[in-house]
């Protein structure tokens, strides 16, 4: 028995339609009988001769009076030997309209519905080579047609999502937006219970939000990643949460907001991770990378959900570069990159942001490496740090711009000269200044206690001097 008929075997119990069988029916018992032989005889010949099991399946067909469960499963096999082995999907989908028509009482209701599924997953997964767009319509077409006439609003659903993720697939934004749109529609009007139509609705939302970062949208896609977190009452698959945070994330990382962009990662590695989706080892890339652009010391494999991936092969050139990042060592972080192509660099979304990582190493090199000195040839940073000149002299001017640095640039000697004694003597200067300020509180208290007593009116004398006098003083010297 293949996976097919286990299904069906398993699905026969699932409802009951009331079929009243008599002892005495002798001959359609020995009627059915043949047509199970009949079957089991096509089937064993599929890989062998398809052309031969098809004919076989089709006489299955045929020889049946009225539509029972062996002709359901022989349009089944003929419909998937026509798309899968014989590659003539136009046939495939007579047979398939044709099986359509059983759903109503040859089979259980649960047990056409998983078949209908099974179809329409290797239909629009490509497992039969190539297919054109005009022939998916008209696959999922038929099934809409069939699934509005049995009033299976539940099923209708869940086919139009599957539909709108194969057009998301396939980049058919103009057919995707079109169904997104009846998607919508059925869902405010069709549905009556909150949790249904919550669930629902953030699938939905995440086939936009898809849409919408793939063809950079950002306004858009702000709009509806905000609109998500609206939605109540609401019990979505994990994998669907994964989806949503994952394109959060990225739409933060455009924004430059790495702190809420590393939040979203974590949130859709989490999802990710439940949902058993092999997609959590790439989010956990890009946990890794808005980390990074945070500044953050914290290791994000030192948490619980992160650990046990910590030395998964596709993530372990990742941990090497978080190691290479908190001890400052760029060059070795340069060569992780190159020795990792396939890892990290071949995926475009970390590739655009390994500049603002580099950008963000070589800015705290920069830092370490010119403490000891008061004055540098750019010639010689530029060396130290592997890059051009002006790179580093752009690196220098933000530093400077930003008070990170003391110090300004000779762009006529191309040095960069650093005022230690400056900023030493400011450091003093700040300090008089806070004592000087204290004195004067301390003499005030005192002209409070000692009222009327004139050698103590007025501004307090400090060795015979004003404060700004004193101060000045004590600064000179």
């Amino acid at each position: 028995m293949d996976d097919d008929d286990a299904d069906y075997m398993q699905g026969s119990d699932d409802e009951d339609y009331g079929f009243d069988y008599s002892d005495g029916d002798d001959a359609d018992e020995q009627g059915n009988v043949d047509v199970e032989n009949m079957y089991y005889t096509a089937k064993s010949k599929k890989e062998d001769n398809p052309e031969e099991a098809l004919n076989a399946f089709k006489a299955i067909v045929d020889q049946e009076k009225v539509k029972g469960d062996w002709g359901f499963k022989a349009l089944k096999q003929s419909t998937k030997l026509l798309f899968l082995t014989l590659h003539r999907p136009n046939e495939a989908l007579e047979s398939y309209i044709k099986l359509l028509t059983y759903t109503k009482s040859a089979v259980t209701r649960n047990y056409s519905e998983k078949t209908i599924n099974g179809i329409l997953d290797y239909v629009g997964g490509g497992k039969g080579g190539p297919v054109e767009v005009d022939v998916l319509e008209r696959f999922y077409q038929a099934t809409k047609d069939a699934l509005v006439e049995a009033k299976n609003e539940r099923l209708s659903v869940k086919t139009n999502l599957k539909l709108a993720k194969l057009w998301l697939d396939r980049k058919e934004y103009g057919r995707l937006t079109k169904l997104i749109r009846e998607l919508h529609h059925v869902t405010q009007t069709g549905i009556d219970e909150d949790q249904s139509r919550g669930t629902q609705l953030l699938e939905i939302y995440a086939l936009e939000i898809q849409m919408y970062n793939e063809t950079r949208n950002f306004k858009k896609l702000k709009e509806i990643y905000n609109a998500t977190n609206e939605v109540r009452s609401a019990i979505p698959h994990p994998r669907i949460m994964g989806v949503i945070k994952e394109c959060g994330g990225k739409m933060w990382m455009g924004e430059r907001q790495w702190n809420r962009a590393s939040e979203d990662f974590f949130e859709s590695f989490r999802n990710y991770d439940e949902a058993g989706s092999p997609q959590r080892i790439q989010v956990l890339k890009y946990l890794v990378l808005a980390n990074m652009l945070t500044g953050s010391e914290v290791n994000p494999f030192d948490s619980q959900e992160t650990k046990p991936y910590k030395s998964d092969p596709q993530i372990l050139a990742m941990t090497d570069l978080v190691d290479a990042y908190q001890r400052r060592e760029v060059h070795a972080a340069e060569k992780i990159l190159r020795d990792n192509r396939s890892t990290i660099m071949d995926d475009p979304f970390i590739r655009s942001y390994i500049g603002d990582l580099l950008r963000s190493l070589r800015t705290q090199y920069l830092i370490d490496l010119i403490k000891p000195y008061t004055r540098l040839e750019l010639s010689f940073l530029a060396k130290q740090l592997n890059v051009d000149e002006a790179e580093v002299e752009e690196i220098l001017i933000d530093l400077i711009l930003e008070g990170k640095v003391e110090g300004r640039i000779d762009q006529v000697t191309m040095r960069l000269e650093l005022d230690r004694r400056q900023t030493l003597e400011r450091k003093r200067y700040v300090a008089l200044t806070k004592w000087t300020e204290a004195l004067e509180g301390l003499h005030s208290a005192v002209v409070g206690k000692t009222a009327g007593r004139s050698a103590m009116d007025g501004p307090i004398q400090t060795m015979g001097m004003p404060p700004e006098a004193f101060m000045q003083d004590r600064w000179e010297r």
